[in-house]
């Protein structure tokens, strides 16, 4: 059972928290895209951690424009285009 725990612990441990754009209030939506309802806004400053990413609506954001879509929580995503991942692409695994 312990190999088991420190399997969980160390993958707990390896995910990244990325800035939100500077200054922005984002809206946290329930599926990859603007037509999907806002569950929540995060705060300006806010940092989110990114478990899996996946294709969606593109929108246009302070970094770019781009339809990838960011999962941030079980049921919660973040357009890729106002979280600072320093990439313009795929930074983690599809969302399954």
């Amino acid at each position: 059972m312990l190999l088991g725990s420190a399997a969980t612990a160390n993958a707990a441990a390896s995910v990244r928290y990325y800035d939100v754009a500077p200054g922005l209030r984002l809206n946290v939506r329930s599926g990859p895209g603007t037509s999907y309802d806002i569950t929540r806004v995060l705060p300006e400053g806010a940092k989110v951690p990114i478990y899996c990413q996946t294709p969606g609506s593109t929108v246009s954001g302070y970094y770019g424009t781009s339809n990838i879509w960011d999962n941030i929580s079980n049921g919660e995503f973040v357009s890729d285009t106002n979280v600072n991942t320093g990439s313009d692409g795929y930074i983690a695994d599809r969302c399954s």
